[in-house]
């Protein structure tokens, strides 16, 4: 007998998230298929590829990137550059230099960097900050209010400041935010309830479930993504049909297969590739597990990685 495949296409979808403005908006979400199953059904938004920047500026001990950067000396100008890379949807300005434990630069200096970039860059953009939740509440109002009417994203609101980050960046100043748990489906589902119980639509909310480079307990990442994905159509469950974006960039290029030398390692190969490979590797398992945006550090990784998902959709 032949084998007749049956589509799995179910009743729910994503909830569709768009940042930026104009003809250079993206959208994320709205998929009502598995992840890349476009023989199932149409992948309504393809997953979106967004290069990330540091305020501090790029690793130029990186050939290629600093090839990729050569001559550019601002960080808006080298903003503009990443928005050039093959294949990136978006850009991410990190917020480095933010970091009490490091540079602690202040809130009125990093607002106004940030609108800097925004005014550099044709792509939408996404801020992250420093990590800290109580430095990150601050910083985001300052730039939630700088960058009024760029509709940008801000990453990420955790269970210790989404409220202040929630009201001001998308009921004051109309941003969308990012919201932040520690890889399990139940925290995840849990802020994004308590955000929404703030009045704030999941339309301008999107998901940070986690991340760990391939290989580095990998497994649990995926399978989180993987659970809330399920629970979002087959379960119709509303409070994890947010669509997910994942940081790539800073877990890929801290592994030790990133980080040591040729010489100490040369049957490793170069520094250079071997982090490519480990940030293509994780990406690419991180989409086929449902994120619906990565963000990636090299421009060779964003090329990759848009390539495989216009292969799929």
């Amino acid at each position: 007998m032949a084998f007749k495949r049956v589509p799995q296409v179910f009743n729910s979808s994503l909830k569709e998230v768009t940042i930026g403005t104009g003809d250079s908006a993206v959208t994320i979400g709205g998929e009502n298929v598995l992840p890349l199953y476009g023989f199932d059904g149409p992948v309504k938004n393809a997953p979106k590829v967004g290069i990330e920047l540091s305020d501090l500026g790029p690793n130029k001990s990186l050939p290629g990137i600093a090839a990729f950067y050569e001559g550019l000396d601002t960080i808006p100008a080298m903003a503009k550059r990443a928005c050039e890379a093959p294949g990136a949807s978006f850009f991410s300005l990190t917020l480095e230099s933010s970091d009490p434990a490091g540079e602690d630069r202040s809130v009125d200096e990093c607002a106004a960097l940030c609108k800097e970039v925004a005014n550099a860059v044709n792509l939408p953009l996404v801020v992250q900050g420093s990590g800290n939740a109580e430095k990150d509440a601050r910083l985001f109002e300052k730039i939630a209010g700088a960058l009024e009417g760029k509709n940008v994203l801000l990453m990420s609101a955790k269970e210790e400041n989404y409220k202040g980050v929630a009201v001001a960046a998308v009921t004051a100043y109309n941003q969308k935010i990012g919201a932040e748990s520690s890889v399990d489906i139940n925290l995840a589902k849990q802020l994004n309830v308590l955000i929404t119980q703030l009045g704030i639509s999941g339309e301008n909310v999107v998901m940070n479930l986690g991340i760990s480079a391939a290989g580095y307990g990998f497994e649990y990442i995926a399978s989180t993504i993987d659970r809330v994905r399920i629970a979002a159509l087959s379960q119709n469950d509303a409070a994890l049909q947010m669509p997910v974006i994942t940081p790539v960039a800073h877990d890929a290029w801290s592994v030790k297969e990133s980080l040591v030398s040729e010489e100490d390692f040369p049957d490793w190969g170069p520094l250079e590739r071997r982090g490519i490979s480990m940030e293509i590797c994780t990406a690419a398992a991180l989409i086929a597990a449902g994120s619906d945006a990565v963000i990636l550090l090299h421009p060779e990784s964003v090329a990759a990685i848009s390539k495989m998902v216009a292969a799929f959709v």
